[in-house]
């Protein structure tokens, strides 16, 4: 059947379904908003796409065994040396140098090193780092040894002794010292050593504008001093993943003036990169300098594999051929119909769920009518069917709950749907009825026409099940598409969409709590393309940035995010999840912060984890491969 009819059949029995489901007084849901239970009788409707997404097999998630005796990763096996491990990313390295640019961080950390990193000995059970976001007593150092604050805005860094830069030229090994990460914040946002202006092109620094001076007190010790006094913001901002931590070597920057021929990448990490073939590949070959050991096994000193191959293919069906015939060891981002298609071929891959960066949402000019009545947006929620779609579309992998400003996936931070008042939930429940009502209410009792702006790098299969949602109570809504550059320009930074959005999604993110505050709804927020207008919402952040106790900061984050969900700001669709597939010959990969953005490109922390990770050659030999 061809995708046109498909949908024509599949929308037609759908909007019948939902339809009868309102009118039904014998198997209607609830009528009351404040009902406490609120029941769907469209939860064996077959919501799919064009390709059965229901799995008939469960995924396989390598979960670690706690030994009766010794350390949790002992069932693993010991660690051997040697091999190649060869990944994937779907776009081509436009520069080297993170002074240029805020993308591709992941590839760049391969060679240059952060401050901190993961624990290496930590429980997956416990914590996984499969999110963006990293609590500071899950953070462990890299190249510092420890830090401090003696005041809410000032924090120490106090550097290992001992690491040095790769035996390349300029560098040409010597030990690295305090003045060199003094030298990097100062080239990248313009603090001295020259430097006057901060990185035009670096996105990351806009994080950093609170920042007032960073210095070198002695030779493995440097202070940073903010203007603000909240101390999560700090260590949010100190401890961050992107290109802003991945610290360049100031001989290389000197002799060159840049380091955007990849000739010029020199720096402390395990691995040194020997050959770039723009849009091929890019191969790096062990540092056989490092100074890192595992920590697991102190006394192995990393890296175990001797080749890290990263190959550029931008082709999705290209990379998962790759995987298939062993050529590719992991890859990150996959869709749940994909890795379903992988497990048919290829079941001894290895399948890992990992929480996409934030919810799917719908997004509305909340400064044009209808929707600046509150009214109007919450009765667009409640006409959706999240659990039936994540049952369905999703085939169950997907956490039913609908998502606030924070991910529904954050330990300790943000306001989980399970504390949520029993009001709360019952406007984000299916309830079509009610729905009704609600428009009615607002003035709209036959509904109304409107129209959604979609980048087509979105999930537009799923936006056509909310579409024909949305129909069952009255609101016909057309669907205008955009390839994902022009959607960005149009909608994201240009805000002229005249109704409703549809592409990045704008809650539920993964990201560092305090970020978010100001991320998406602040007023005066370049991503705000809601338009969201609220001092409420916009004191929130205010209030947070003078606190200087983090559990103050907690209820902060947790007031607003409640706040964003009874203001229905945004159409809530889940927050779901993209697939890890891992060899089973590669130990260690546990879809640490895959790309969960949708976009494969590599564990931010490449070095780190690649230096870590190791090849079990009798497996893959027996596998035929």
């Amino acid at each position: 059947m061809k995708k046109g009819a498909f949908w024509t059949v599949l929308i037609y029995l759908i909007i019948s379904s939902l339809v009868l489901a309102s009118c039904s007084s014998s198997t209607s849901t609830s009528t009351s908003a404040s009902s406490s239970t609120i029941t769907s009788t469209t939860a064996s409707i077959p919501i799919q796409t064009s390709t059965p997404v229901k799995s008939t097999t469960s995924v396989s998630i390598p979960t670690p065994t706690t030994a009766t005796a010794g350390n949790w990763w002992d069932t693993l096996g010991k660690p051997q040396y040697g091999g190649t491990l060869t990944i994937r990313i779907d776009r081509d390295i436009a520069s080297f140098d993170p002074y240029q640019s805020s993308s591709l961080e992941n590839v760049q950390s391969a060679w240059m090193e952060k401050l901190v990193a993961d624990d290496w000995a930590m429980d997956p059970a416990v914590f996984n780092y499969s999110i963006g976001f990293r609590p500071s007593q899950y953070e462990k150092g890299l190249l510092a040894k420890s830090w401090e604050m003696p005041d809410p805005s000032t924090y120490i860094i106090h550097l290992r002794q001992g690491i040095h830069w790769q035996n390349i030229p300029p560098a040409n090994g010597r030990e690295l010292t305090a003045d060199d990460i003094v030298f990097h914040y100062h080239r990248l946002y313009g603090g001295g050593d020259g430097f006057t202006k901060p990185s035009p092109t670096n996105a990351t620094v806009a994080q950093w504008t609170t920042m007032t001076s960073v210095t070198a007190t002695d030779k493995y010790t440097i202070v940073f001093k903010w203007t603000i006094t909240n101390p999560e913001v700090i260590i949010e901002t100190q401890q961050s993943l992107g290109t802003s931590a991945d610290i360049d070597c100031p001989d290389a920057v000197k002799a060159w003036g840049n380091l955007n021929d990849w000739r010029h990448a020199i720096g402390t990490g395990p691995f040194i990169l020997n050959d770039f073939v723009s849009a091929g590949s890019a191969t790096l070959v062990k540092n056989p300098d490092y100074w890192g050991y595992d920590e697991r096994y102190p006394q192995n000193q990393l890296p175990y594999i001797d080749t890290l191959r990263i190959l550029i293919i931008p082709d999705p069906a290209t990379a998962l051929a790759g995987l298939r015939t062993g050529k590719i060891d992991f890859l990150d981002s996959v869709s749940l119909q994909n890795a379903q298609q992988v497990h048919k071929t290829n079941p001894q891959i290895l399948q890992i769920p990992v929480p996409v960066a934030q919810a799917i949402t719908v997004d509305p000019r909340n400064d044009k009518a209808p929707y600046t009545d509150i009214k109007v947006r919450e009765a667009m929620q409640m006409a959706i069917d999240l659990p039936t779609i994540a049952q369905t579309y999703y085939g169950g992998i997907a956490d039913p709950s609908p998502a606030a400003l924070t991910s529904i996936y954050l330990k300790g931070w943000g306001f989980p749907y399970g504390q949520w008042p029993q009001d709360l939930k019952d406007q984000f429940a299916y309830n079509p009825t009610v729905a009704k009502q609600l428009l009615a209410s607002a003035g709209y009792p036959n509904g109304f026409q409107t129209s959604v702006i979609a980048s087509n790098s979105a999930d537009l299969d799923l936006l056509q099940i909310v579409k024909s949602y949305f129909a069952a109570v009255g609101i016909n809504m057309d669907i205008q598409t955009m390839d994902a550059a022009s959607w960005a320009s149009f909608v994201s930074s240009g805000h002229k969409q005249n109704q409703l959005a549809y592409g990045l999604g704008s809650i539920g993110l993964t990201y560092a709590p305090m970020t978010q505050l100001v991320d998406f709804f602040n007023g005066n927020g370049a991503t705000n393309y809601m338009m969201v207008s609220d001092p409420v919402y916009d004191a929130f952040y205010t209030k947070a940035l003078t606190d200087t106790n983090v559990d103050d900061v907690k209820q902060i984050v947790k007031d607003a995010n409640e706040y964003v969900a009874r203001q229905h700001f945004v159409v809530s669709l889940l927050q779901p999840k993209l697939i890890g597939l891992c060899q089973p010959w590669l130990k260690g990969y546990n879809g640490q912060n895959q790309s969960i953005s949708g976009t494969a490109t590599a564990p931010k922390l490449l070095g780190f984890y690649g230096a870590r990770f190791w090849i079990d050659q009798t497996l893959k030999k027996s596998l035929g491969y």
